[in-house]
């Protein structure tokens, strides 16, 4: 279970990272042009990375308080996650802007905009499994 939990965290980590990379490419860190706030992708970044170093970390020595604090760093990645879909989906839904694009071959509207659906999908899935996965081990259910 503790490697499938890191098969998930590793899946969904590429997820986010292509989001990411969509969402700096189209200016999301430039003031005005995202929806999310530029603290909440970063915070949400940082916690899952470390999160991740934490796991495999765990993953080597095998120590019970590794596979907890990894845990506990989901906690407050999961919340973000939930910021940012629900000031996604909004967007999503809405019908795009005429405003024009501020750099030769940028489209127009917020930098999340141009997030694939089936990225944000799988992200998410992922990161459930994931979530769930990384409980599990912590609590010793399937064994290490």
């Amino acid at each position: 279970m503790d490697i499938a939990a890191l098969v998930a965290w590793v899946i969904t980590a590429l997820g986010g990272f292509y989001m990411l990379g969509t969402w700096l490419s189209h200016g999301g860190a430039r003031a005005g042009n995202s929806h999310l706030p530029v603290p909440v992708i970063f915070g949400h970044f940082a916690l899952a990375a470390i999160g991740l170093v934490v796991w495999i970390v765990y993953l080597i020595i095998d120590k019970d308080a590794l596979a907890w604090t990894a845990f506990i760093l989901l906690v407050p990645v999961a919340l973000l996650g939930f910021v940012m879909l629900a000031r996604w989906i909004p967007l999503h839904r809405a019908p795009a802007t005429a405003a024009p694009a501020t750099r030769p071959g940028e489209q127009a509207g917020p930098a999340e905009r141009h997030f694939p659906v089936p990225v944000v999908v799988a992200h998410g899935l992922f990161a459930v499994v994931t979530v769930v996965l990384v409980l599990l081990s912590a609590l010793g259910v399937g064994g290490s």
